[in-house]
């Protein structure tokens, strides 16, 4: 099997799927199972800095991002980090590579948190040569130059929590990590939730700041020492940049953030939270988590007015924040939110004037290589997905195609809550979301429990308590298999998409080891 023009060893992983030992030249694990690779040794750590080596009086102020780059030695073959709370707003990571291009820098890795379609242009850098790879979210347009066989290395996609532990395990071990801020001082000091580019919080740059060799902070705020509350301490970092806007606020409000208008999308919502209720699992004190899509949105509703009808609390929603979170949480509906991203303005204000709205990490969250997460203590889980299969495989970044064009974000991080349910349509222009098999596996079907439909419910096998807890209701219920042929009998059976033998990009799970393995897409 080829991998970027060289000859790998491949194995049969866990799921059955084969992947190989090694990518860009770094030895690599296949999947295991669900808790059945055991990392060893300690965890990476950059050299030892000493504060002979900065200014006494704290001011690490310096003239460009391009002299902060230069002195942080930027060169041939760096790993660069930027983080995206910006979204769809972001205006720095473009400017690091525009003065790579410039100085003729070649074969640069980029570790973005996630990237969007304001990183389109990044295309040029993967044709000229000046970035090697991506290992992170490629979205959109470079996830199809990705999957048509055109990047140099091999994309590497991990979750928010993957990849906090690649970064802390020494994975990806990384150069150079910038840090676009919304407010900051000379020590390097920086928050994310105020400014005039406040985007909430900055916890997908944590890992960066601690564990890069060196770290750049650049702000359009400028505030004097102490900027705070600190959510990057100026400790890890090396130069400060001031510079005319680091971001577009405004745009972190991209892709759905509204609750969905469409009929069928309102009744799987609708009938996500009757299975929640009948099922016995939203109570008083319970604790849920839900993403930032249209249907989402929906049954976040519907589990504010059940809440409010029985006079219950939830014990804290994890997010995701966004308008309708906020609501719960000013009207007494939740306990706390505990914010993994901003997803909009009312989220930005609410983590500024709100102590029980909290600043929270892919460390605390997500980390699987950490003495316990938040994950696993969220008793119901709300998310989507692009394709599910009859053993419950389910799969977020690529599409029926098989061309990539999202990211994997916190899903697989989220699989390890207590109820993980799928509200997903039956079938997307004509095409079937429920198939023989998943293209793509980004979660195991052991952890995926409910699949919601607008034409019914399939109950995993293994959730025999929540089968017996919704039998003699009136909701629809059915096999999955029941499902799949539903969908085909509208349908039909759809072409499995055509890949060729180059792996353009591998899929980790949550512990680094390697899940499934992506190959070219022949049109």
């Amino acid at each position: 099997m080829a991998l970027n023009k060289n000859n790998v060893e491949m194995v049969r992983n866990a799921v059955g799927r084969m992947v190989p030992l090694e990518i860009n030249g770094i030895k690599q694990y296949p999947y295991m199972g669900v808790g059945k690779f055991r990392p060893e040794g300690r965890k990476y750590a950059p050299k030892i800095a000493t504060c002979i080596d900065y200014p006494s009086d704290g001011n690490k102020l310096t003239g460009s991002l391009k002299e902060a780059l230069i002195k942080s030695g930027l060169k041939n073959g760096s790993v660069i980090s930027t983080h995206h709370h910006f979204r769809n707003g972001d205006l720095i990571a473009q400017q690091i590579f525009d003065i790579a291009a410039e100085m003729g820098l070649r074969d640069l890795v980029w570790v973005p948190s996630a990237s969007f379609e304001c990183h389109s242009p990044m295309s040029k850098y993967l044709e000229d040569g000046t970035i090697h790879h991506i290992e992170g979210s490629m979205n959109g347009s470079l996830g199809r130059y990705t999957s048509k066989g055109k990047m140099t290395g091999v994309g590497i996609l991990r979750s928010h929590g993957g990849r906090y532990q690649a970064i802390q395990d020494g994975d990806v071990v990384i150069d150079i990590a910038v840090i676009a801020a919304p407010t900051a001082d000379m020590f390097g000091n920086a928050t994310g939730d105020r400014g005039p580019a406040a985007c909430g919080l900055l916890g997908f740059a944590l890992a960066d700041s601690q564990y890069a060799d060196k770290v750049i902070v650049i702000t359009d705020n400028l505030v004097p020492f102490p900027c705070y509350p600190w959510q990057i301490q100026g400790n890890y970092v090396d130069y400060v940049v001031e510079t005319d806007r680091v971001g577009i606020p405004e745009k972190i409000v991209s892709g759905t953030t509204e609750i969905t208008k469409s009929p069928d999308r309102l009744f799987i919502a609708e009938l996500t939270a009757r299975f929640c209720m009948e099922a016995g699992l939203i109570h008083d004190n319970f604790s849920f988590q839900a993403g930032a899509g249209g249907t989402a949105l929906s049954i976040g509703n519907y589990f504010t007015d059940i809440l409010r009808e029985n006079n219950w609390k939830a014990a804290f929603a994890r997010g995701g924040s966004n308008k309708y979170l906020v609501k719960m949480l000013e009207e007494g509906l939740t306990k706390f939110i505990l914010d993994g991203q901003t997803f909009d303005l009312e989220g930005v204000r609410s983590m500024r004037e709100n102590w029980n709205h909290v600043n929270t990490s892919p460390f605390t969250s997500y980390n699987y290589h950490g003495k316990g997460n938040f994950a696993q203590m969220v008793d119901v889980v709300i998310l989507g997905a692009t394709e599910v299969d009859v053993n419950f495989n389910a799969n977020v970044v690529t599409h029926s195609d098989g061309v990539l064009l999202h990211g994997i974000g916190g899903w697989q991080n989220t699989l390890l809550g207590k109820t993980v349910i799928l509200p997903v349509p039956l079938f997307r222009d004509r095409i079937p979301v429920i198939i023989d098999e998943v293209s793509t596996i980004c979660g195991p079907g052991e952890l995926i429990d409910v699949i919601v439909t607008e034409r019914g419910i399939a109950i995993n096998p293994r959730r025999q308590d929540l089968i017996e807890k919704v039998k003699g209701t009136d909701l629809p219920v059915y096999t999955i298999e029941e499902l799949k042929q539903q969908a085909e009998r509208y349908c039909g059976v759809p072409e499995k998409p055509k890949f060729g033998d180059e792996i353009v990009a591998v899929v980790k799970w949550v512990d680094g080891t390697i899940i499934d393995t992506i190959y070219n897409v022949i049109d």
